[in-house]
């Protein structure tokens, strides 16, 4: 087959172009802009277009598909060409349901913990040698790319992200995989510039319970109220599994599971991990791995990148980095890491940088979300919000929605000052963000923090 992919320089499509060449495809792509490390990914592989730009002469009739990224625009020449001369269009997602329509797919849902679950799911399935196809929105340890493809896979893993699939199609990406066994891990409410109210949110995930496959199984965390009475009353025609929190201790900084095959070591801490693992249990079950299996193999997972990452850790302090930006993730984030640590100083670091955490209107969603920290800092930048077009924000404003007692700052040089400052030991320094702290590095802010 003959591919092409528009702004193949994105985070899940230089994976996915990746993927379409080691299954043997001839590739080929375009992008007006790409960064690293999409662009040392693509050129290991020989597939870094010769030249930024769009170009309509890349499009012709020996092209079989084309695949459009979330970033081309829909006036994007490279579009506008394949759709003149009748060429098969695919969003991301699309492309994906067509290359598993014949295939068992087990899809992870919800508005956090996605990628975690997924992550567990394939380190197991790792560990017992079963190779699957999936893809999965973080890079892993022993993974080379984030998305694989092949003819003979029984299952596809895929994380089932609810944001939109591409400009000409703005339903939600997990709509489209029309699931045959899915878990969804809660639902709290992200993306505001695309669904501008909780209700509107929640509907989506109505939506998606309506495409699972006739006699498919929904796996839910029945401890998240708003998604238990929404799948138990749904009427679907699907098979329904809940699940909670395991038993569980935490005995010098040590998780430990309590199973009826007895005490289980982990590698992760968090009780928001703990309900990740539960639903990746479940879902391996389906998958043919049993639970004494499941433990085995899930004693080694250490995370998923910037998911609760350990970045440094000496005798007295340690530094972690997670992506958690919304406000249940900021929240699950601190509390586990407060309970994880409970002898030593929690500072917490926060960057507003999505649409929605730095629009004014959804802000109050984060009331109360640092409270678990000894410490909390909140850190936005007015430029990022000018780039979002939203009214910009004054740092009052921000603390008076985060409900008072969180330090919030507008300049990174002062928010590494203050941070620098603290000489507390233990104490454990957790920084989050989607972005980079206006283009800092997280693991040298926090190895720095470490040896202070």
């Amino acid at each position: 087959m003959n591919i092409h992919l528009i702004a193949i320089g994105g985070s899940a499509m230089h994976n996915l172009a990746r993927a379409l060449h080691e299954a043997g495809n001839q590739v080929t792509g375009s992008d007006d802009e790409i960064f690293e490390p999409s662009k040392s990914r693509l050129e290991e592989y020989h597939l870094l277009p010769n030249s930024m730009g769009w170009d309509t002469a890349r499009i012709h009739h020996g092209i079989d598909s084309v695949i459009v990224g979330m970033h081309a625009k829909k006036d994007n020449p490279e579009l506008l060409a394949a759709q003149e001369l009748g060429l098969p269009i695919f969003s991301y997602p699309e492309y994906l349901f067509e290359a598993s329509k014949d295939k068992t797919r087990v899809v992870v849902a919800g508005s956090h913990g996605k990628t975690t679950i997924t992550s567990m799911i394939l380190h197991v399935l790792h560990y017992h040698n079963k190779e699957e196809d999936y893809m999965v929105g973080a890079q892993l340890e022993g993974f080379s790319t984030m998305v694989k493809m092949t003819e003979d896979s029984t299952f596809m893993v895929l994380e089932g992200d609810e944001y939109l699939s591409s400009p000409i199609d703005r339903r939600p990406k997990f709509h489209l995989y029309h699931p045959n066994i899915t878990v969804i891990s809660g639902i709290a409410w992200d993306h505001i510039n695309v669904f501008p109210t909780f209700e509107n949110y929640v509907e989506q995930f109505k939506l998606y319970l309506d495409n699972v496959e006739e006699g498919g199984m929904v796996i839910y965390n029945r401890e998240d109220l708003v998604l238990a009475d929404l799948v138990e009353n749904h009427g679907g025609d699907f098979k329904m599994q809940s699940y909670g929190y395991p038993e569980y201790d935490v005995v010098d900084d040590q998780t430990n599971l309590q199973t009826e095959a007895g005490e289980v070591p982990l590698s992760i801490f968090g009780k928001h991990n703990l309900l990740n693992l539960e639903g990746a249990r479940i879902i391996c079950q389906q998958m043919g791995i049993m639970d004494d299996d499941f433990y085995e193999a899930i004693q080694s997972f250490s995370g998923a990148s910037k998911r609760l990452e350990k970045i440094a850790q000496n005798g007295k302090r340690s530094a972690y980095k997670d992506f958690a930006h919304a406000p249940s993730k900021v929240k699950a984030t601190v509390t586990s890491t407060a309970e994880a640590r409970p002898n030593s100083k929690l500072v917490a670091c926060l960057e507003l940088h999505t649409f929605s955490s730095l629009n004014p209107e959804f802000l109050p969603q984060y009331h109360g979300a640092l409270a678990d920290a000894q410490v909390a800092i909140v850190y936005f930048n007015h430029k990022a919000v000018a780039h979002k077009k939203l009214p910009d924000l004054s740092i009052e404003s921000v603390s008076k929605a985060f409900g008072g007692g969180v330090e919030v700052y507008d300049d990174v040089d002062i928010v590494w000052k203050r941070l620098s400052e603290e000489s507390s030991d233990p104490a454990t320094l957790l920084l989050m963000s989607s972005g980079d702290f206006h283009g800092q590095s997280l693991d040298e802010w926090g190895n720095k923090w470490v040896s202070l």
